[in-house]
């Protein structure tokens, strides 16, 4: 058949890919942050190693800014599409050009349409699979683009696994404790923010450990996303041990009767830290306090990556058995299609997705809603 241009020039694509560091020790900040973020060194507290703060005592209206959940659904879906226009142009305009005029779909067009598919990032194995399944179908038939798009919806939507997953802090149990993990600038500590926000607008009470103590500013990043949320928020002085930070988070949260814990970890550590191993050192400090945490290890990625963000999941899940993950930056990129490769390559349920920088910009992940938005 002759639509095997891109098999017979290289192997699947992610072998292509260079994985990204994992332990990155330049200097690197969140790209994604609230912008309110101080530049201010860290400033700690003389009178004790440990500052444990109840942060929605200290702001007079700590609902500012976030909205209820059915406000926060409302449109979400219009900025969903306008954050994949990019990708969309690839998989509508261009296979509208492409059957303009009701063209038969044979060998040539296969190839075309193949390209336009791996150029979307939705990988080269999904898109070879893809190919396999329009051709068994339309075939030496003719198809209007409307036919063609309809058939890649159905079979996108078949790709995603089907996996149910209850809320977050939705379980019985309390506290619901999630370890947020991610390489350098995926906007990890902003997604913290925004997760804290929806659960306190959901009524939860929510506490964020700041784990992170290496990277300059997070902790009054994570500060100041708290007191907008009416979040409590555990942190230590600078350069302290992120297990200790994140031990006493889970046990604040138990004496307090905080529903959910989120704890923050850094993307990049000190040079004579190996990130997975302190990943690996946090996860054992909260077991000790609740023997089944943490509850959830959910993994943020830079949608914008494409393919890369794809190895990231397989060393993260290979490492810390990634529960769930969080797909930033979808707006504006042309690699939307990296999301079915994510959810197809790695089977592991897709929670959130964002789709810009405001607090109501991450919403839980909605696979049909996102099929209509990709078309």
């Amino acid at each position: 058949m002759g639509f095997n241009w891109f098999r017979k020039k290289s192997k699947p694509q992610e072998e292509n890919v260079p994985e990204a560091p994992l332990d990155d020790h330049a200097a690197c900040s969140e790209e994604d942050t609230v912008e309110a973020v101080k530049e201010a060194p860290w400033k700690e507290d003389a009178a004790a190693d440990v500052s444990v703060e109840d942060s929605s005592s200290a702001i007079a209206e700590p609902s500012e800014g976030i909205s209820t959940p059915e406000t926060r659904k409302k449109g979400f879906f219009q900025r969903l599409k306008n954050g994949l226009a990019k990708t969309r142009q690839i998989l509508t305009t261009d296979i509208d050009k492409l059957f303009s005029t009701g063209r038969t779909v044979d060998e040539a067009v296969l190839e075309e349409l193949e390209e336009k598919l791996i150029t979307a990032d939705l990988g080269v194995e999904i898109s070879m699979e893809l190919i396999a399944k329009i051709s068994k179908r339309k075939l030496g038939q003719s198809a209007t683009s409307d036919e063609l798009k309809e058939i890649l919806k159905q079979e996108i939507l078949g790709l995603f696994p089907e996996v149910s997953m209850a809320p977050t802090g939705g379980s019985s149990e309390k506290p619901h404790v999630v370890l947020v993990v991610g390489v350098n600038g995926v906007g990890k500590t902003t997604t913290i923010g925004k997760i804290a926000a929806a659960l306190a607008s959901e009524g939860k009470k929510v506490l964020i450990a700041a784990a992170d103590t290496f990277r300059a500013a997070a902790v009054e990043q994570l500060d100041i996303w708290a007191k907008r949320a009416g979040a409590d928020i555990v942190r230590h002085k600078a350069n302290s041990d992120p297990a200790a930070v994140a031990f006493d988070g889970v046990d604040a949260a138990v004496a307090r009767g905080i529903d959910v814990v989120l704890i923050d970890t850094a993307g990049r550590l000190h040079t004579k830290v190996n990130l997975m191993e302190e990943l690996k050192k946090i996860q054992k400090a909260v077991s000790k306090r609740i023997p089944d945490a943490p509850h959830e290890t959910l993994l943020v990625l830079d949608a914008t990556t494409g393919q890369n963000a794809l190895s990231q999941a397989r060393l993260f899940h290979q490492a810390v058995g990634v529960s769930s993950i969080a797909l930033t930056k979808l707006d504006g990129t042309a690699k939307g299609g990296i999301v079915v490769g994510i959810a197809k390559g790695m089977n592991i349920p897709i929670r959130y997705i964002g789709v810009g920088e405001h607090i109501d910009d991450l919403q839980p992940f909605d696979a049909r809603s996102f099929v209509d938005a990709l078309f």
